[in-house]
């Protein structure tokens, strides 16, 4: 049999999937083909098919390195269930557990060994790995192994000297959810990987629902995010451990089903509390970032982060652990300005590495602080979310998501031009010697000791917004700032200073426009309940799997995840080939399971005396565009919109607020069909969609920009006859997603 026809009959037998993700088939066609390979894919994209599937068609052994032992446990115990065979070494074994686990391995027991980089050149594996045929070395969490990420680890330096000890070299496969183009060359580097095959997989969840809130009362607000997610699982990670003892015990007084995780608990506690939020006895978990890289927890529906995250990696990356399955999420910052000065202290006074040298320390420490600022950024924006995320990885994207809190948002654009002069103005009058705070008292005509005291309160623009709240003030010049305006020193006590660029606003040359919010935002929707049928079913499925998970001692999302439940409330498989048929079922699964849930599908069919299934069957890309087809006609068109714009205005129509991401794919999947649109690879390599060869016949047409750095994209639209064009062939939309 062919790699080509293995792959595909090892996904659907192992994993029980048809069909592969964006970025999976090619990064293992290029491992396959024996190249050395680099995947940058998000958090729960499916990065260990990547690797899991070359491993069972190598004829040698897969080693793994990964950084924690609960992510090794975690992935070794699915592939177990999955029936393949696999085994970890790490320190919680004892030395006759690793030496049975190496004898097993010489006699070919296992596909894959999972180990901790401390392990790796360790006198007995180092033997091992000598004597064996390793076809593949995987490094998971690859940005482990460069001092400019943000979760450096010396230990992965390791990795280096282990290989270039190995007498043959097997091919390389790493992976990560997040790297800038520096951390990816690190890696490279790092890991001497000669000529490699890098894959950026577009960073984008469509599930995923992001959103900053500024309450007065967190607590309140964290509440009110757990109530509107009533039954469903959730991850509050905290900047210190107080906060986590804290709002824990808040929780707790409040009969909240809540766990707490910290470096500040003995061992057993932390695992007891792990083991309670994997196990579903609790649903909550409040945590600090020492939670959640070893969690492979599917059913996850929400994190909140009570406080602000040091840098835009950590949180895609722990926001990122919500909506695994693919079912929708929110991630949710409650921001609060002390936030700030919590991570500026942690960055100054944070655990010192006595492995690198001084010059070194400074470096990271400057670079830690300009990821910060780039993080306070997106906690004060008034634009997407979605694209300000998008946009610091590296990929361009529209200026409008519809899926974010601040697309949502009740706002109002504002004509800030006057008020900018005023705040550069003092900037320059001050001689670009002082700090936020001191330019605000000046602005506001603080009478202040120190302002007087320093002979401020006789510049011209003292006083000029004593009309203007400190909060509008400062909101004005943090857009300053992210527009590049303005910009704060890498001082130790960052002064502000401006840019070339601001005489066009001093000058009157350019008219500035910010949106501010209007009034409180009404209370958020909430967007994360998913449309599923047959309630009752999922309520007895979810039964039957918490009672397999309880007897074998596992988690409940390694028997099945809940989008396989979903699938089998959509599908109702009353025998095993119908059951293959549902998502996250292999042979393996069907053999252990098929059994139990296959009997609680008849007797639901048979209870509700459900005869005629065709409609009940129907997948739920079908049934949304029904509703959209029904909703056309109330549409109206404009001029000029995107995609995403058009399938909010048919979503609003159809009195719905959700669905637009999903709308949007299924659209957009029938004009690649039929060649009104065509995909290609970006100057990133990212696959993107542009115009088509019959874009002209369908109202489609594309615009040539060109990004800060030079690089070029396409942005497309469609115009008015273009979007009635898609509203009146829903009917041919619908008959494509019935066959396919």
């Amino acid at each position: 049999m062919n790699n080509y026809n293995q792959k595909y009959g090892i996904l659907k037998e192992y994993f029980g999937y048809t069909t592969f993700r964006g970025g999976q088939e090619q990064i293992i066609d290029a491992v396959l083909g024996g190249r050395n390979t680099l995947g940058i894919m998000p958090t729960g994209a499916g990065k260990s098919i990547c690797f899991q599937i070359p491993a069972l068609i190598f004829k040698g052994i897969t080693i793994v390195v990964s950084p924690l032992i609960s992510l090794m446990k975690d992935q070794v115990e699915a592939l177990i269930q999955n029936g393949i065979k696999a085994a970890y070494i790490n320190s919680s074994m004892s030395y006759a557990q690793i030496q049975k686990v190496l004898y097993n391995a010489s006699y070919g027991m296992y596909k894959m060994i999972y180990v901790t980089p401390e392990r790796l050149c360790g006198d007995e594996f180092m033997n091992f790995s000598m004597n064996t045929d390793i076809s593949m070395l995987t490094i998971d969490e690859a940005h482990c192994v460069s001092q400019w990420g943000n979760d450096f680890r010396p230990s992965y330096l390791r990795i280096a000297e282990y290989y270039k000890a190995l007498p043959y070299k097997p091919v390389i496969s790493a992976f990560t959810a997040t790297a800038t183009d520096e951390v990816k060359g690190d890696i490279i580097s790092s890991l001497e990987m000669k000529d490699p095959f890098v894959f950026t997989s577009g960073f984008d969840r469509s599930n995923l629902y992001f959103s900053v809130e500024k309450p007065d009362d967190k607590f309140a607000a964290l509440t009110n995010i757990i109530k509107r997610n009533a039954g469903k699982c959730g991850i509050v990670y905290c900047g210190t451990r107080k906060n986590v003892d804290e709002v824990y015990e808040r929780l707790c007084e409040n009969g909240f089903s809540a766990a707490r995780y910290h470096a500040g608990m003995t061992d057993d506690d932390r695992k007891n509390s792990q083991n309670d939020f994997i196990y579903d006895r609790k649903n909550i978990m409040v945590a600090t970032n020492a939670f959640g890289m070893g969690i492979d927890k599917s059913n996850v529906s929400f994190v909140v982060h009570y406080n602000m995250p040091k840098d835009m990696e950590s949180y895609y990356q722990e926001a990122g652990r919500a909506g695994r399955d693919g079912e929708p999420a929110e991630c949710i910052i409650l921001y609060g300005k002390s936030d700030v000065r919590l991570n500026q202290y942690i960055i100054e006074n944070g655990e010192r590495n006595e492995e690198i040298d001084d010059f070194t320390r400074e470096e990271i420490r400057r670079r830690d602080m300009d990821r910060l600022k780039k993080m306070t950024f997106y906690c004060t924006i008034t634009g997407c979310l979605r694209r300000y995320i998008l946009k610091y990885f590296g990929e361009e994207s529209e200026n409008y998501c519809g899926s974010c809190g601040n697309c949502d948002g009740n706002y109002e654009t504002a004509d800030i031009t006057v008020d900018s002069q005023k705040i550069i103005s003092c900037i320059i009058r001050a001689k670009q010697r002082f700090g936020v705070n001191v330019i605000i008292s000046v602005l506001r005509g603080s009478r202040s000791e120190r302002i007087i005291n320093l002979g401020l309160d006789k510049l011209t623009t003292y006083g000029i917004m004593k009309d203007k709240h400190t909060d509008y003030i400062r909101e004005v010049m943090e857009h300053l700032e992210y527009k590049g305006y303005i910009f704060s020193s890498k001082d130790k006590y960052p002064v502000l200073k401006v840019s070339e660029k601001s005489r066009e606003i001093l000058k009157g040359e350019k008219t500035l426009i910010m949106k501010t919010v209007h009034k409180e935002r009404d209370e958020i929707k909430p967007v994360n309940i998913t449309n599923r049928e047959h309630d009752r079913l999922y309520d007895e499925l979810r039964r039957i799997r918490t009672n397999i998970a309880l007897e074998q001692r596992m988690p409940a999302y390694i028997i099945f995840s809940d989008a396989s439940l979903s699938d089998m409330c959509a599908r109702l498989p009353r025998n095993e080939k119908e059951f293959l048929e549902v998502s996250g079922v292999g042979e393996r699964k069907l053999e252990l399971y098929g059994k139990y849930f296959i009997e609680a599908v008849n007797n639901y069919i048979s209870v509700n005396n459900i005869s005629d299934r065709t409609e009940e069957s129907e997948s739920a890309e079908v049934r949304l565009l029904r509703e959209a087809a029904e909703a056309a006609g109330k549409v109206k068109t404009e001029e000029k919109a995107t995609i995403t714009q058009l399938c909010r205005n048919i979503t609003e129509a159809a009195g719905k607020d959700r669905g637009i991401n999903k709308l949007r794919d299924c659209i957009t999947g029938w004009l690649l069909n039929n060649e009104y649109l065509r995909e290609e690879k970006n100057y990133r390599g990212v696959t993107v969609k542009r115009a088509g060869r019959l874009c002209e016949q369908a109202g489609i047409f594309e615009e040539k920009r060109e990004g800060a750095a030079g690089q070029i994209y396409y942005n497309v639209y469609y115009n008015e006859a273009g979007q009635r064009f898609i509203l009146d062939s829903f009917d041919l939309i619908i008959e494509y997603y019935k066959h396919i």
